[in-house]
């Protein structure tokens, strides 16, 4: 429950660092697509961080299988989100072209996925497989 309230901290802070930035700049239709995307993607991103609670592992290991919340829909929402949240904030910082961080992100980010999805496999067999048919990404 620690780590919950880490990161619960961790992205008020951001938010409200966010937030102040954003109050000093002109508010282009990029920004606003990017504001669009950004808040509701990070908010979801916290709920998918809170539900995994101590399933939550920097390194691949399978602890438990979280089965509930937005994990009942999507397999990896803390990717997704979090993917979703930075696009959101690229567009939100004006520079277009910084998107292409997002193509060196998604890499490492599929590696990772990969080696998850190998230990939960491994961990939890049929079981882990029937939840994949279910789930999307």
């Amino acid at each position: 429950m620690k780590l919950n309230y880490a990161t619960l901290a961790i992205f008020v802070v951001f938010v409200v660092f966010v937030g102040v930035w954003v109050a000093h700049q002109p508010l282009t239709p990029m920004r606003l697509v990017g504001i669009a995307i950004a808040l509701p993607c990070a908010l979801l991103l916290m709920v998918a961080r809170m539900q995994l609670g101590s399933a939550f592992s920097v390194e691949a290991k399978a602890s438990k299988l979280v089965r509930t919340g937005l994990y009942s829909r999507i397999r990896n929402p803390i990717y997704v989100f979090g993917g979703l949240t930075i696009i959101g904030l690229l567009l939100l910082a004006g520079q277009p072209i910084l998107l292409l961080l997002l193509l060196v992100l998604i890499s490492l980010q599929v590696v990772r996925i990969r080696r998850e999805e190998k230990v939960l496999a491994e961990k939890f067999g049929a079981e882990y497989e029937e939840y994949k048919r279910g789930t999307w990404f």
